[in-house]
Protein backbone atom coordinates (compact mmCIF):
# COMPACT_ATOMS: atom_id res chain seq x y z
CA UNK A 1 0.00 0.00 0.00
CA UNK A 2 1.24 3.69 -0.91
CA UNK A 3 0.71 6.25 1.85
CA UNK A 4 1.21 8.77 -0.92
CA UNK A 5 -1.49 11.19 -1.23
CA UNK A 6 -3.32 11.34 -4.42
CA UNK A 7 -4.10 14.44 -6.29
CA UNK A 8 -7.63 15.44 -6.39
CA UNK A 9 -9.50 17.21 -8.39
CA UNK A 10 -13.04 17.95 -6.23
CA UNK A 11 -16.13 18.67 -7.63
CA UNK A 12 -19.13 19.54 -5.64
CA UNK A 13 -21.63 22.68 -4.97
CA UNK A 14 -23.89 22.55 -2.03
CA UNK A 15 -23.39 22.07 2.08
CA UNK A 16 -23.99 18.03 1.22
CA UNK A 17 -20.71 18.14 -0.57
CA UNK A 18 -18.22 19.96 2.13
CA UNK A 19 -18.45 16.95 4.95
CA UNK A 20 -16.69 15.06 1.78
CA UNK A 21 -14.34 18.08 0.64
CA UNK A 22 -13.39 18.09 4.56
CA UNK A 23 -12.56 14.81 5.30
CA UNK A 24 -9.70 14.24 2.35
CA UNK A 25 -8.22 17.43 3.55
CA UNK A 26 -8.05 15.93 7.31
CA UNK A 27 -6.82 12.89 5.69
CA UNK A 28 -4.11 14.68 3.90
CA UNK A 29 -5.04 14.19 0.51
CA UNK A 30 -3.73 17.15 -2.09
CA UNK A 31 -6.52 18.31 -3.34
CA UNK A 32 -4.82 20.44 -6.63
CA UNK A 33 -8.36 22.30 -6.82
CA UNK A 34 -12.38 22.52 -6.28
CA UNK A 35 -14.26 22.75 -9.25
CA UNK A 36 -17.76 24.35 -7.66
CA UNK A 37 -21.19 25.99 -9.68
CA UNK A 38 -20.75 29.95 -10.24
CA UNK A 39 -21.94 32.09 -7.58
CA UNK A 40 -25.48 33.04 -7.75
CA UNK A 41 -27.89 35.72 -6.36
CA UNK A 42 -30.00 34.65 -3.53
CA UNK A 43 -32.69 36.55 -1.44
CA UNK A 44 -34.55 39.16 -1.61
CA UNK A 45 -31.61 41.46 -2.30
CA UNK A 46 -30.48 38.69 -5.04
CA UNK A 47 -26.88 39.26 -3.81
CA UNK A 48 -24.49 36.86 -5.84
CA UNK A 49 -23.51 34.21 -3.35
CA UNK A 50 -21.00 31.70 -3.21
CA UNK A 51 -21.33 27.83 -3.14
CA UNK A 52 -20.98 26.49 0.57
CA UNK A 53 -18.33 24.04 -1.22
CA UNK A 54 -16.63 27.45 -2.40
CA UNK A 55 -16.31 29.33 1.16
CA UNK A 56 -14.70 25.65 2.71
CA UNK A 57 -12.24 25.77 -0.49
CA UNK A 58 -11.27 29.25 0.02
CA UNK A 59 -10.46 28.92 3.68
CA UNK A 60 -8.31 26.13 3.48
CA UNK A 61 -6.12 28.33 0.48
CA UNK A 62 -7.42 25.77 -2.51
CA UNK A 63 -7.98 26.92 -6.02
CA UNK A 64 -11.60 27.29 -7.00
CA UNK A 65 -12.49 26.56 -10.76
CA UNK A 66 -15.88 28.07 -11.37
CA UNK A 67 -16.37 27.84 -15.26
CA UNK A 68 -20.18 27.77 -16.61
CA UNK A 69 -19.15 25.43 -19.22
CA UNK A 70 -17.71 21.76 -18.14
CA UNK A 71 -17.56 20.76 -21.70
CA UNK A 72 -15.09 22.98 -23.34
CA UNK A 73 -11.57 21.51 -24.46
CA UNK A 74 -10.38 25.00 -22.14
CA UNK A 75 -11.85 23.47 -19.55
CA UNK A 76 -10.72 19.67 -20.13
CA UNK A 77 -6.73 20.85 -20.77
CA UNK A 78 -6.93 23.22 -17.46
CA UNK A 79 -8.12 20.16 -15.39
CA UNK A 80 -5.52 17.67 -17.35
CA UNK A 81 -2.98 20.13 -16.41
CA UNK A 82 -3.56 19.54 -12.58
CA UNK A 83 -2.24 15.78 -13.13
CA UNK A 84 -4.80 14.37 -10.63
CA UNK A 85 -4.90 11.29 -10.27
CA UNK A 86 -8.86 10.96 -9.35
CA UNK A 87 -11.92 13.37 -9.34
CA UNK A 88 -14.53 13.07 -6.67
CA UNK A 89 -17.75 14.32 -7.70
CA UNK A 90 -20.26 15.46 -4.30
CA UNK A 91 -23.80 17.13 -6.05
CA UNK A 92 -21.56 18.86 -8.47
CA UNK A 93 -25.05 19.73 -10.24
CA UNK A 94 -23.61 19.26 -13.93
CA UNK A 95 -23.12 15.22 -15.88
CA UNK A 96 -19.77 15.14 -16.37
CA UNK A 97 -18.95 14.25 -20.36
CA UNK A 98 -16.77 11.06 -20.62
CA UNK A 99 -13.33 12.72 -21.43
CA UNK A 100 -13.49 14.21 -18.36
CA UNK A 101 -14.22 11.02 -16.28
CA UNK A 102 -11.89 8.89 -17.82
CA UNK A 103 -9.01 11.66 -17.36
CA UNK A 104 -7.12 10.85 -14.73
CA UNK A 105 -5.13 7.30 -13.89
CA UNK A 106 -7.82 6.17 -11.30
CA UNK A 107 -10.70 7.78 -12.98
CA UNK A 108 -13.64 9.54 -11.72
CA UNK A 109 -15.44 8.41 -8.49
CA UNK A 110 -18.67 9.70 -6.88
CA UNK A 111 -20.28 9.98 -3.82
CA UNK A 112 -23.98 9.23 -4.22
CA UNK A 113 -26.71 9.71 -1.36
CA UNK A 114 -28.68 6.37 -1.69
CA UNK A 115 -27.75 2.44 -1.82
CA UNK A 116 -27.66 2.20 -5.22
CA UNK A 117 -29.16 0.58 -7.44
CA UNK A 118 -31.97 2.36 -5.53
CA UNK A 119 -32.56 6.00 -6.14
CA UNK A 120 -30.75 6.78 -8.89
CA UNK A 121 -30.91 10.89 -9.63
CA UNK A 122 -30.77 14.25 -8.42
CA UNK A 123 -33.21 13.34 -5.31
CA UNK A 124 -32.20 10.77 -3.56
CA UNK A 125 -32.86 11.21 0.21
CA UNK A 126 -36.31 13.44 -0.79
CA UNK A 127 -37.63 10.27 -2.65
CA UNK A 128 -36.53 7.66 0.09
CA UNK A 129 -38.27 9.57 2.72
CA UNK A 130 -41.45 10.50 0.37
CA UNK A 131 -41.74 6.45 -0.23
CA UNK A 132 -40.93 5.76 3.64
CA UNK A 133 -37.95 3.53 3.06
CA UNK A 134 -36.38 2.20 6.72
CA UNK A 135 -33.08 2.76 5.67
CA UNK A 136 -30.96 4.89 3.67
CA UNK A 137 -27.40 5.16 2.92
CA UNK A 138 -24.34 6.50 0.74
CA UNK A 139 -22.75 4.55 -2.02
CA UNK A 140 -19.00 5.45 -3.48
CA UNK A 141 -19.27 4.72 -7.08
CA UNK A 142 -17.37 4.85 -10.31
CA UNK A 143 -18.77 7.26 -12.67
CA UNK A 144 -19.71 6.50 -16.22
CA UNK A 145 -21.87 8.71 -18.64
CA UNK A 146 -24.68 7.14 -17.24
CA UNK A 147 -27.41 9.00 -14.64
CA UNK A 148 -26.00 6.88 -11.38
CA UNK A 149 -25.10 3.47 -13.42
CA UNK A 150 -21.78 3.09 -12.24
CA UNK A 151 -19.97 0.30 -10.93
CA UNK A 152 -20.25 -0.08 -6.99
CA UNK A 153 -17.11 0.45 -5.19
CA UNK A 154 -17.88 1.09 -1.16
CA UNK A 155 -22.34 1.28 0.40
CA UNK A 156 -22.81 2.05 3.82
CA UNK A 157 -26.26 1.93 5.13
CA UNK A 158 -28.02 4.00 7.95
CA UNK A 159 -31.66 3.74 9.49
CA UNK A 160 -34.13 6.67 8.57
CA UNK A 161 -35.33 8.02 11.57
CA UNK A 162 -39.19 8.53 11.97
CA UNK A 163 -38.96 12.40 12.61
CA UNK A 164 -35.97 12.86 9.72
CA UNK A 165 -36.63 15.55 7.12
CA UNK A 166 -34.82 15.64 3.89
CA UNK A 167 -32.37 18.64 5.76
CA UNK A 168 -31.73 16.37 8.74
CA UNK A 169 -31.16 13.16 6.93
CA UNK A 170 -29.06 15.17 4.36
CA UNK A 171 -26.82 16.18 6.85
CA UNK A 172 -26.14 12.44 8.59
CA UNK A 173 -25.75 11.08 4.86
CA UNK A 174 -23.01 14.25 3.91
CA UNK A 175 -21.23 12.89 6.55
CA UNK A 176 -21.27 9.56 6.69
CA UNK A 177 -20.17 10.30 2.51
CA UNK A 178 -17.05 11.60 4.26
CA UNK A 179 -15.95 8.64 6.47
CA UNK A 180 -17.01 6.31 2.82
CA UNK A 181 -14.77 8.56 0.75
CA UNK A 182 -11.95 8.41 2.94
CA UNK A 183 -12.26 4.45 3.43
CA UNK A 184 -12.43 3.85 -0.16
CA UNK A 185 -9.42 5.88 -1.33
CA UNK A 186 -6.91 3.71 1.71
CA UNK A 187 -8.72 1.02 -0.33
CA UNK A 188 -8.09 1.75 -3.65
CA UNK A 189 -4.33 2.47 -2.76
CA UNK A 190 -4.46 -0.73 -1.26
CA UNK A 191 -5.45 -1.92 -4.06
CA UNK A 192 -8.82 -3.95 -2.45
CA UNK A 193 -11.60 -1.86 -3.74
CA UNK A 194 -13.00 -4.27 -5.82
CA UNK A 195 -16.24 -2.73 -8.32
CA UNK A 196 -19.49 -4.54 -8.51
CA UNK A 197 -21.39 -3.94 -11.43
CA UNK A 198 -25.31 -2.33 -10.34
CA UNK A 199 -28.29 -4.79 -11.20
CA UNK A 200 -30.22 -2.44 -13.66
CA UNK A 201 -33.25 -4.48 -13.38
CA UNK A 202 -33.36 -3.40 -9.32
CA UNK A 203 -33.09 0.02 -10.23
CA UNK A 204 -34.92 2.86 -9.14
CA UNK A 205 -35.49 6.68 -10.14
CA UNK A 206 -35.08 9.95 -7.94
CA UNK A 207 -36.15 12.32 -10.05
CA UNK A 208 -35.26 16.05 -9.80
CA UNK A 209 -38.72 17.66 -7.66
CA UNK A 210 -41.19 20.42 -8.69
CA UNK A 211 -43.67 22.11 -6.57
CA UNK A 212 -46.75 20.17 -8.19
CA UNK A 213 -45.28 17.13 -6.07
CA UNK A 214 -46.17 19.11 -2.21
CA UNK A 215 -49.73 19.28 -3.03
CA UNK A 216 -51.38 17.06 -0.77
CA UNK A 217 -54.04 14.82 -1.60
CA UNK A 218 -55.89 13.52 1.63
CA UNK A 219 -57.01 10.44 0.59
CA UNK A 220 -53.81 9.28 0.76
CA UNK A 221 -52.97 7.47 4.12
CA UNK A 222 -51.43 9.44 7.09
CA UNK A 223 -48.25 7.30 6.44
CA UNK A 224 -47.84 8.38 2.84
CA UNK A 225 -48.19 12.33 3.58
CA UNK A 226 -46.55 12.20 6.47
CA UNK A 227 -43.63 10.92 4.23
CA UNK A 228 -44.91 13.16 1.72
CA UNK A 229 -44.12 16.29 4.20
CA UNK A 230 -41.02 14.88 5.35
CA UNK A 231 -39.42 14.49 2.05
CA UNK A 232 -39.95 17.70 0.88
CA UNK A 233 -38.92 19.63 3.77
CA UNK A 234 -37.63 22.74 3.38
CA UNK A 235 -38.35 22.56 -0.74
CA UNK A 236 -40.44 22.47 -2.13
CA UNK A 237 -42.69 22.06 1.26
CA UNK A 238 -45.81 20.09 1.06
CA UNK A 239 -48.89 21.94 1.27
CA UNK A 240 -52.71 22.18 1.72
CA UNK A 241 -55.43 24.80 1.36
CA UNK A 242 -56.96 26.58 3.83
CA UNK A 243 -59.73 28.95 2.98
CA UNK A 244 -58.18 29.27 -0.08
CA UNK A 245 -54.35 30.44 0.92
CA UNK A 246 -51.51 28.07 0.69
CA UNK A 247 -50.73 26.26 4.25
CA UNK A 248 -47.18 24.35 3.95
CA UNK A 249 -47.39 21.69 6.93
CA UNK A 250 -44.05 20.50 9.36
CA UNK A 251 -43.48 18.15 11.94
CA UNK A 252 -45.83 14.89 10.93
CA UNK A 253 -47.04 12.47 12.98
CA UNK A 254 -49.25 9.31 12.51
CA UNK A 255 -52.08 8.64 14.33
CA UNK A 256 -54.24 5.69 14.32
CA UNK A 257 -57.21 4.93 14.06
CA UNK A 258 -59.77 4.34 11.92
CA UNK A 259 -60.82 8.08 10.02
CA UNK A 260 -64.51 8.40 10.23
CA UNK A 261 -64.64 12.05 9.42
CA UNK A 262 -63.96 13.12 5.43
CA UNK A 263 -60.56 13.29 4.73
CA UNK A 264 -58.64 16.57 4.85
CA UNK A 265 -61.06 17.29 7.73
CA UNK A 266 -59.81 19.15 10.72
CA UNK A 267 -60.62 17.47 13.75
CA UNK A 268 -58.89 18.90 16.62
CA UNK A 269 -56.53 22.41 16.35
CA UNK A 270 -55.16 22.89 19.63
CA UNK A 271 -51.11 23.47 21.26
CA UNK A 272 -50.92 19.59 20.62
CA UNK A 273 -51.26 20.49 16.82
CA UNK A 274 -53.71 19.98 14.09
CA UNK A 275 -55.17 16.52 14.04
CA UNK A 276 -56.55 16.10 10.16
CA UNK A 277 -58.37 13.10 9.19
CA UNK A 278 -56.46 11.36 6.22
CA UNK A 279 -57.44 8.14 4.00
CA UNK A 280 -56.01 5.62 6.24
CA UNK A 281 -55.28 6.63 10.14
CA UNK A 282 -54.93 10.54 11.26
CA UNK A 283 -52.09 13.10 10.99
CA UNK A 284 -51.23 15.00 13.42
CA UNK A 285 -49.39 18.11 12.15
CA UNK A 286 -46.79 20.56 14.72
CA UNK A 287 -45.72 23.05 12.57
CA UNK A 288 -47.20 25.42 9.71
CA UNK A 289 -46.36 28.33 7.48
CA UNK A 290 -49.07 30.11 5.64
CA UNK A 291 -47.41 31.78 2.22
CA UNK A 292 -45.44 35.01 2.85
CA UNK A 293 -45.17 34.56 6.70
CA UNK A 294 -43.11 32.73 9.20
CA UNK A 295 -42.71 29.25 9.75
CA UNK A 296 -44.71 28.84 13.24
CA UNK A 297 -45.73 25.91 15.63
CA UNK A 298 -49.49 25.71 15.83
CA UNK A 299 -49.80 27.13 18.95
CA UNK A 300 -48.02 30.13 18.07
CA UNK A 301 -50.01 30.31 14.31
CA UNK A 302 -53.71 29.32 16.46
CA UNK A 303 -52.80 32.23 18.86
CA UNK A 304 -53.42 34.74 15.94
CA UNK A 305 -55.53 32.74 13.56
CA UNK A 306 -57.75 30.55 15.57
CA UNK A 307 -59.48 27.44 13.59
CA UNK A 308 -62.69 25.60 14.10
CA UNK A 309 -62.83 21.74 14.06
CA UNK A 310 -64.85 20.60 11.25
CA UNK A 311 -63.32 23.11 8.54
CA UNK A 312 -61.81 21.33 4.84
CA UNK A 313 -58.39 21.55 4.33
CA UNK A 314 -57.65 21.11 0.44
Amino acid sequence: MSDAPYRIVYMGTPQFAVPALEALLAHGEEVVAVVTQPDRPKGRGRKLTPPPVKEVALAAGLPVLQPKSIRTDEFLTEIRGLRPDLIVVVAFGRILPKALIELPRHGTINVHGSLLPSYRGAAPIQWALINNESETGVTIMQMDEGLDTGAMLLPGAIPIADDDTAASLAVKLAALGGRLLVEAIDRLKAGRLPATPQDDALATLAPPLCKEEGVIDWRKSATAISGLIRGLDPWPCASTLLDGNQLRLFVPRVVAGPATEPPGTLCRADRGGLLIATGQDYLLVGEVQLAGSKRLTVDAFLRGRPLEPGLRLG
